[in-house]
């Protein structure tokens, strides 16, 4: 199927549509927000989060930011409202936040979230979550990823959209040994074969938005990491066939 990204980008930004974005001070929520003000996709981009980000860059000063308590998410409600795309890339490890925290960030929030958005009108909701997840998987981290993506999926939003990236490949803020060691074994095999194993966070982020963008069939699509690395090739270009 062709797609002349061009023209999918003057129509959809015709409709004045609005998002909001979860976990936008980690990296695939940066990388995903550059990637929203650089299209100018949309009339209003949200940032929800549990404090209000700064940004010295002039292309920022028009965000909305809405800060909320994730342990009260009925209490602000109100945030979720008038969205008509969600994007959510919340998300801890049981390193940072122990095994409790680790689910109640990577199911709880999100699947509240989930709930609070599709109450509040939204028809999509895209989630990043990761390769092999799985709820009857024996691996904690899996198991959750997996858990929340079928509790999501039970809401029956419009169009939900998972995302499933490999190892992501980004110098992150935070420290992470264990990455930081995948990224150096991953790099030189990503360059000869870049769905093997790993994936640019940038591409991850691309993909999210020409998803949106390019528009579905599926009531719930399951993105493997091929398919994300296809979506981001995509929307390198103004038009791609």
């Amino acid at each position: 199927m062709a797609h002349d990204m061009q023209a999918l980008q003057e129509r959809f930004t015709q409709r004045r549509r609005s998002c909001f974005v979860l976990g936008a001070s980690g990296e695939t929520g940066r990388a995903l927000l550059r990637e929203l003000l650089q299209r100018r996709l949309f009339s209003r981009v949200t940032l929800i989060g549990r404090r209000k980000m700064t940004f010295e860059d002039q292309a920022y000063e028009n965000l909305v930011q809405e800060v909320v308590d994730f342990e009260k998410l009925d209490d602000f409600a109100s945030a979720f409202e008038g969205h008509d795309v969600g994007f959510c890339c919340l998300g801890t490890t049981k390193a940072k936040a122990g095994t409790e925290g680790f689910i109640r960030v990577d199911h709880d929030y999100v699947l509240k979230s989930a709930q609070l958005a599709k109450a509040g009108g939204c028809s999509h909701f895209s989630l990043e979550s990761s390769k092999g997840a799985d709820k009857t998987s024996s691996f904690l981290y899996l198991k959750v990823k997996g858990q929340v993506e079928a509790d999501i999926e039970e809401l029956g939003f419009d169009r939900f959209s998972v995302f499933r990236p490999a190892v992501l490949l980004v110098d992150r803020q935070e420290s992470r040994p264990s990455e930081w060691l995948a990224r150096k074994f991953l790099a030189p095999v990503s360059y000869f074969f870049p769905t093997a194993m790993s994936i640019p966070i940038t591409s991850v982020a691309r993909s999210m938005v020409v998803n949106a963008l390019v528009g579905g069939e599926k009531k719930v699509e399951i993105l493997e990491n091929k398919d994300i690395y296809n979506l981001a090739k995509l929307g390198e270009n103004k038009s791609q066939k």
